[in-house]
């Protein structure tokens, strides 16, 4: 099994393969917060007794995507800053007490929301806001922790105090800015331009399209939006520019600026209103035809600052990419080895795009069954990047035992279903074929896909990690990864007692094929039993 030494070719310094590892989980995280915080929980900040305190904690999400683009943009354009941030990272030895402190961050993020009765969520938010808050601050804490000691983050942050502080400062504002530049939203110009704009992009799609230009109102069968001055696309303005500051400061050496800001900027600029044109596009088209709850809560309340902050992000590599915009550079571009090929990678990245995957199912489909496709295309795509070290993680022949441990999972987890549900409307309005093809994905993706991703993360990573020999650390070990396993499903209990079944058939030989084993036997017979009884949220 890899470990911290194993390192990544990077320009200015090998990464080492434990920060990849680090921000994919960390990035993993990120995303189980949202889900759990901006899209499932029926969470109304305006209808709880800490109305403030509600909306810091949900843009503490927002604050962190800002800092993370920052920091990243601040690693790339100083050579010495990476090189020592790499190397004070790679000689992270004692992490335990940090691990811990991350873990029982997010526990005490999640079990609140996941255990708290959705009815009663608004009521008792304020009795639940100092665990989450403590939470939130043992989750910060426990992830710089193990990326670097505290003396090293000081002697990192002493190198180059005002500038990096500074940058640090700005990124935290940056939401703030958005709001305090709410003026400038109101301009009524732009605002009629993106309305022609919305209009002219529903009518390339749909011939249901009524306007309402006197009160900025357009109806697509049956559902209208007012395109009001703040969705003028001047958000998405400050946004960018914002971030083009940040990448022009940063790489003030490398950069034609004359160039830089006669020809980015505007192109920029026309490139966010576009997008936010296309966005109230998309937001109308979902709420006509999907669900308007999905358009007004999901969609248009979380969408949209993570994909302005997407695109800022693809102007800026593209404006990376092109030499006529750059000076010649003193730093030539190393090519290491293929991630492609690592095993940790392999363990790791398959169940980064299953929770991305998720994410994405979450926030733009109604029916989140019905995006499962998504999520088997990106676990397939994760494992076939990924193909050549699995054959040597996943390498010998379960036992019977390993195949009966699973089935006797699989019985329990039927036997102890509750009452069937009613079938999903948006699955029965699928056409035969349409619904053949979705039964199929399905089956296989629950059978061999999740078994596979969930296994290799779960028992082959997080497991295998914290066992360390003896029976404290194995006891720790086998805790923690069940009780991440148990979080992922809705029936946690039943989980953690099959992650438990899961982690003894792995440990008892050391075969991670073991374990996958049992995890297939197990989901094939709850994928038949679904099928049979046409209940797909048995699985």
């Amino acid at each position: 099994m890899p470990r911290d030494g194993l390192t990544m070719g990077a320009p200015g310094g090998a990464v080492p393969l434990r920060l990849m590892v680090l921000g994919a989980l960390f990035v993993a995280e990120l995303v189980a917060l949202v889900l759990i915080f901006q899209i499932d929980a029926p969470l109304e900040c305006r209808q709880t007794e800490a109305e403030a305190a509600c909306r810091a904690l949900r843009g503490s999400v927002l604050r962190a995507l800002c800092l993370a683009v920052a920091i990243g943009l601040y690693l790339s354009a100083r050579r010495a800053a990476r090189v020592r941030f790499v190397a004070m990272t790679a000689a992270r030895t004692t992490r335990l007490p940090w691990a811990l402190l991350h873990a029982a961050g997010l526990a005490a993020a999640f079990l609140p929301m996941l255990l708290t009765p959705a009815e009663a969520l608004n009521a008792r938010f304020a009795d639940l806001l100092p665990l989450l808050a403590g939470g939130a601050l043992a989750i910060t804490l426990g992830a710089l922790g193990l990326l670097a000691a505290p003396r090293d983050w000081t002697a990192w942050v002493r190198a180059e105090p005002r500038g990096l502080l500074a940058l640090v400062f700005a990124a935290l504002l940056l939401p703030d800015l958005a709001r305090w530049l709410e003026p400038i939203w109101y301009w009524n110009t732009l605002a009629q331009i993106t309305f022609v704009g919305v209009f002219l992009t529903l009518s390339a799609v749909s011939e249901a399209v009524e306007v309402y230009p006197e009160a900025a109102i357009i109806r697509t069968d049956g559902f209208n939006v007012n395109i009001a001055p703040q969705c003028s696309g001047v958000e998405g303005f400050v946004l960018m520019a914002a971030f083009l500051a940040l990448y022009a400061a940063l790489f003030r050496g490398t950069l034609r600026m004359g160039r830089f800001w006669l020809a980015v900027l505007p192109a920029a600029l026309l490139a966010s209103w576009l997008f936010n044109v296309l966005r109230i596009a998309g937001l109308i088209l979902i709420g006509a035809h999907v669900s308007p709850e999905l358009a007004l809560n999901g969609f248009h309340s979380f969408a949209g600052w993570l994909s302005f902050t997407v695109l800022a992000i693809l102007v800026l590599v593209a404006v990376n990419r092109i030499p006529w915009l750059q000076r010649e550079r003193a730093e030539a571009a190393q090519a290491g080895p293929s991630l492609s090929h690592d095993p940790t990678a392999a363990l790791i990245l398959p169940f980064v795009a299953f929770m991305l995957s998720s994410l994405a199912v979450q926030a733009f489909f109604v029916a989140p069954a019905l995006g499962f496709p998504l999520q088997a295309a990106a676990m397939l795509g994760a494992l076939l990047w990924l193909w050549r070290p699995l054959p040597a993680l996943l390498q010998g022949r379960p036992d019977a035992l390993s195949w009966s441990a699973g089935l006797l999972v699989g019985v329990g987890w039927v036997a102890s279903a509750p009452a069937p549900a009613a079938p999903e409307p948006a699955l029965l309005a699928l056409a035969p074929a349409a619904a053949a093809l979705w039964v199929a994905v399905r089956l296989v993706g629950t059978v061999i896909l999740v078994p596979v991703v969930e296994e290799l993360f779960f028992r082959g990573y997080v497991l295998s990690r914290l066992d360390r020999g003896g029976l404290a650390w194995r006891a720790l070990a086998v805790v923690v990864s069940t009780a991440g396993f148990a979080a992922l499903h809705d029936r946690w209990l039943v989980a953690a007692l099959a992650g438990l079944v899961f982690a003894v058939v792995y440990l008892r030989r050391g075969r991670l094929s073991d374990a996958v084993a049992a995890h297939v036997a197990a989901n094939a017979l709850v994928a038949a039993a679904a099928a049979w009884r046409g209940d797909w949220s048995l699985i």
